[in-house]
């Protein structure tokens, strides 16, 4: 198989090789290879060591126990134009050009200044708190490095021949098979062709769509509990089946993922809920990962807010179609028209406070006043519990607090001003994605309705005359004449809610009537 590799990688490889080190491809770059995807981050591993590493690429950054060095793309290109010697992996004049010459039009091509990780082989010792082992050793043998990965997908490893050839004579050597030492000749001929090595069938369960723990499943697992939740996340993402005995084992132990912190836990529920799949709508893959997280009970633990929807149904008993809240919740997840994580999880969780305010009446019928108030409440738990940054956090409980706003054809300009400051004005797309995704959860067939096309437009109407402080009758030097005060915070106080008031009622935006506000506000 030709595989095509960006500069900046040949490069990398290039440098391995001329220094005769193992350098290899590995992870989620070479199943991404394999599966003609294009690859986003790419990682290395070599039997050179961290300060070896560093030596031939002294812009690079060590800072951690696991053997790992960032290189910057940026910092590669800058280390080809220093090195003058011949390129082992051959480039084409095309790409030689481009090597020869990173300047800004080029780096404009990219997206961001991607950062390599090149790791030392390493074997592990005993894991003592279910995410980082002991101690590390490092290794010279690619398959020991292989076997600690956690998926047969993800532990297979794209190498150059001739270092292998010389890898494996050394070894022969050190075993006291050969006397002398390698000669030219011996060393394999001098290609850019690749080889894969693949101790653990890799390529076959990629082929059939398989997610399969290398070695023993448990033993993965308690190693890195984290694995538990990547697992399904593969799911979301690729679309794989994960292996009968692998899931058995995720299921058995999925307890251990209370031993992980809310950030690797956001991280990794952000990464499934943002998964897309090509041939489905909406959020159609977070979806099924979603309920892949319950059926292995890991749900009722990292969202325990959401496990406890099921089972609660919605309508009294004479409506023919309805769903339990978790049903719905999940159904909203799915046609949610947005790709951002944070507004996916604010459709997850938008009714997880019908759970606390749910009423039936004697009739059937089921109310939940003030559901929102109370999910509002729930999201702040939620983005406490993950880690989420302040703006984050506001994001996610403006989304749920406010999600059953009214659409109203008769709505005052003031309400509607009302609206767009209860949710922020930067976040009301996401609060109409969220609605359509309410909507169609529901078992409503259209997306929207005239009443919420309506209202869009009057928020566009009501954005295109802005209404602030500066717009009101009055000023800050009638504050100061009326109180008899000089230039103070006390001012911006006052006038802060005379416009309150007008944001409520416009009619009250007269001169008369807010200077008579302004003495009872003293």
């Amino acid at each position: 198989m030709d595989y095509q590799l960006p500069n900046e990688v040949k490069i990398v490889l290039d440098k391995f090789k001329k220094a005769n080190y193992q350098i290899y491809i590995v992870g989620g770059s070479v199943r991404d290879l394999l599966m003609n995807k294009e690859v986003h981050d790419w990682d290395f591993t070599t039997d050179a060591k961290p300060e070896e590493i560093l030596k031939l690429f002294p812009e690079g950054f060590y800072d951690n126990n696991f053997g790992t060095v960032g290189i910057s793309q940026l910092s590669v290109l800058s280390n080809q134009l220093s090195d003058k010697s011949q390129s082992v992996v051959s480039l084409s004049e095309t790409e030689k050009q481009t090597t020869e010459k990173p300047n800004s039009e080029n780096r404009k091509q990219k997206t961001d200044n991607q950062v390599f990780e090149i790791t030392t082989m390493r074997k592990e010792g005993e894991y003592q708190d279910f995410r980082h082992p002991e101690k590390v050793e490092w290794t010279n043998k690619i398959e020991e490095d292989l076997k600690r990965r956690d998926f047969t997908m993800n532990a297979i490893a794209l190498g150059i021949p001739h270092v292998i050839a010389i890898r494996q004579l050394a070894e022969k050597q050190s075993q006291n098979q050969i006397a002398s030492s390698p000669s030219a000749d011996a060393q394999g001929p001098r290609n850019d062709k690749l080889e894969l090595i693949d101790p653990f069938n890799g390529q076959v369960d990629i082929k059939n769509k398989i997610i399969k723990a290398v070695g023993e499943p448990d033993k993965r697992f308690k190693e890195d509990a984290l694995r538990l939740l990547r697992a399904i996340r593969f799911t979301a993402q690729l679309g794989f089946e994960i292996e009968k005995e692998t899931f058995e084992s995720i299921k058995k132990n999925a307890d251990l993922i209370k031993e992980i912190s809310g950030e690797r836990i956001r991280d990794e529920l952000f990464k499934l809920l943002g998964s897309m799949n090509p041939h489905s709508t909406g959020s159609g893959q977070a979806y099924i990962g979603i309920e892949k997280l319950r059926e292995a009970g890991i749900l009722k633990i990292i969202l325990p807010e959401v496990e406890s929807c099921f089972g609660i149904m919605q309508e009294g008993p004479k409506h023919a179609r309805t769903y339990d809240i978790g049903e719905h919740s999940l159904l909203t997840l799915k046609n949610t028209p947005s790709n951002d994580p944070l507004v996916r999880l604010a459709a997850l969780i938008h009714d997880t406070g019908k759970v606390k305010t749910v009423k039936i009446a004697e009739d059937g019928n089921v109310t939940f006043y003030n559901h929102d108030l109370v999910g509002g409440g729930v999201a702040k738990r939620v983005a406490d519990r993950l880690k989420l940054s302040k703006k984050q956090a506001d994001k996610l409980f403006r989304l749920v607090r406010w999600h059953l706003f009214t659409v109203d054809e008769n709505q005052t300009d003031s309400a509607i001003r009302r609206f767009i400051k209860n949710v922020g004005l930067e976040n009301i797309e996401d609060m109409m994605a969220l609605r359509v995704g309410d909507r169609l959860g529901g078992g409503t067939q259209n997306p929207t309705s005239w009443r919420m096309d309506l209202f869009e437009k009057r928020i566009k109407e009501v954005l295109k005359k802005p209404f602030s402080i500066s717009d009101l009758k009055v000023n800050g030097k009638d504050v100061m004449e009326t109180l008899n005060i000089p230039p103070s915070p006390k001012v911006g106080e006052v006038l802060q809610k005379l416009f309150e008031e007008v944001l409520e009622d416009s009619s009250k935006n007269n001169k008369e009537y807010l200077l008579s506000r302004i003495k009872n506000l003293e």
